[in-house]
């Protein structure tokens, strides 16, 4: 007699999964019958890219095998070794060979075309990286010698132009911005010299950081990409490129679902400027900038937490210090663009016009301030010199211990200045001892190293830094940030205080 219960049970929990269910948009809840027809619009932009450079032969034969590998020890050591030795031009004993010609090495990658009339077709870097010759390749075989319009080692972007009376077909960029995450896209490329291959899979992630450079935000996706796809488009279902194929992740070799894309919106502005000058301008602000941590955060009082980027330094003679920008400053908004972390300034500052002047919002002694600043051109070596600052007068004082932070600091004589190697400019307080296990140690703070500034106040005397410290510990403040010189460079350590015994603060 339980059954109309048990009924009713039923009942009640369908009701409840109908309540709670997700209702997909309509476009979501069907794939495509079928990419053929893209697929066939496409494949006609899509090129081959063929090079061939020079091969260094090795001395003596240039086709002489590398000795093989034996157990060390084993009787065939001595065996190999003594045959390639005697066989071995040069050696005594050993046969004549005829001189050789140097070999040739051949590449093969991908491209497309994206100006049928004037025959421009973009590709990767690495692809025709060291080439003596470029050949493109179309869908129909026909190979054109390709001229290199110019490349960008720091995207991998390279532009080339061919002249040829053949009919191209052309495609076009799109807003890679508008890519979302489970969007389908088509990869065409040559994986391993199989000219005009296609392959599916949605956009997998955004915004990939795969440590290649300062400008990395890569699209990454599920379609296969090999060897030989590099160059090669990124489609989305309107046909247009969103991305340049570029790099897989694989420790194979093989595709295992994991390759990364160029944005076109990156890539688009890069190509235009290699086909018309042949190289790249960028905007460069000229500063040293850090992650701002939640103990950073904490320690300049940044209200919403850890954001925006660090100035660890300002390069003498760049923008960003004659325009004010000063070390200790947290960028918030370049140009009107939020920062939400360090490494999307860089990205922000190269994309803006060189000698654009642009508002710049910084966070600087517990407040907000907008400073202008006008563009400089980022140098093609990036390791700004910068000017020394004069010499400190010498200051009488005494080393002292910072009790609770476990070291030992002293003012800059020629002794430590020896002792250290520090430069004869040097200002500031070194560090002569670390306790092992001290909040010192745990930031990683050495004997060498020297104290520039406390709480974004420069500091010149061991008495100056406890005078600091001993005043953020009346304030209760639980962080004091360190301005830091060191082998790496400056850089801002936020230093968790403890009391004066060691115990918390």
């Amino acid at each position: 007699m339980r059954l109309p219960t048990v009924r009713f049970a039923v009942l009640l929990l369908s009701a409840v999964l109908a309540a709670t269910s997700v209702t997909l948009p309509a476009e979501a809840q069907r794939a495509p019958e079928t990419f053929a027809p893209l697929a066939r619009q496409l494949l006609p932009a899509v090129v081959n890219i063929s090079t061939t450079q020079a091969v260094q032969a090795r001395p003596g034969r240039p086709d002489a095998p590398e000795m093989p590998q034996a157990p060390p020890g084993s009787p065939f050591e001595e065996f190999f070794r003594d045959f390639f030795n005697r066989n071995r031009p040069g050696q005594e004993g050993a046969p004549q060979q005829p001189q050789r010609p140097q070999r040739r090495g051949q590449s093969l990658g991908s491209g497309f075309i994206v100006d049928a009339q004037a025959g421009i077709v973009v590709t990767n870097n690495h692809v025709i990286d060291g080439a003596d010759e470029i050949n493109v390749i179309l869908q129909d075989n026909t190979t054109i010698k390709a001229e290199l319009l110019g490349t960008d080692p720091r995207t991998d972007i390279a532009v080339l132009r061919i002249r040829t009376e053949h009919p191209l077909t052309a495609v076009t960029f799109g807003n890679s911005d508008e890519a979302q995450v489970g969007d389908w896209v088509l990869a065409i490329g040559n994986p391993f010299g199989l000219g005009g291959s296609v392959t599916a899979g949605i956009v997998s992630a955004r915004g990939r950081d795969i440590r290649q450079g300062l400008y990395d935000d890569f699209i990454q996706t599920d379609a296969a990409i090999n060897r030989g796809n590099s160059g090669g488009p990124l489609f989305n279902m309107a046909g247009q490129v969103v991305g340049i194929n570029t790099a897989i992740y694989s420790p194979s070799g093989g595709s295992i679902g994991i390759g990364f894309a160029i944005p076109a919106n990156l890539a688009q502005r890069i190509v235009a400027q290699l086909r018309d000058g042949g190289r790249v301008r960028r905007g460069w602000l000229g500063v040293n900038i850090q992650q701002v941590t939640d103990e950073i955060a904490e320690a300049l009082r940044l209200p919403g937490g850890a954001r925006g980027a660090l100035v660890a330094r300002a390069q003498d003679g760049g923008p960003a210090a004659g325009g004010g920008i000063r070390s200790g400053d947290v960028i918030l908004r370049f140009n009107n663009i939020d920062v939400r972390e360090m490494r999307t300034l860089p990205r922000i500052v190269a994309d803006t016009t060189v000698g654009e002047q642009v508002p710049v919002v910084i966070w600087r002694d517990g407040k907000e301030e907008t400073v202008t600043i006008t563009l400089g051109e980022l140098p093609a070596d990036q390791a700004q010199a910068g000017g020394g600052a004069p010499p400190a007068p010498p200051q009488p004082d005494r080393p002292v211990e910072l009790s609770g932070l476990g070291m030992l600091v002293a003012p800059i004589t020629d002794e430590l200045r020896q002792r250290f190697n520090l430069r004869a400019e040097q200002r500031g307080v070194v560090i002569v001892e670390v306790a092992p296990g001290s909040p010192a140690a745990e930031r990683e703070l050495r004997p060498g190293d020297v104290i520039v500034e406390v709480q974004q106040e420069r500091v010149t005397t061991p008495a100056e830094v406890q005078e600091r410290i001993g005043r953020l510990r009346q304030q209760n403040r639980g962080v004091a940030l360190l301005g830091v010189e060191g082998a790496g460079g400056q850089r801002f350590v936020p230093l968790r205080l403890r009391g004066e015994r060691g115990s918390p603060g």
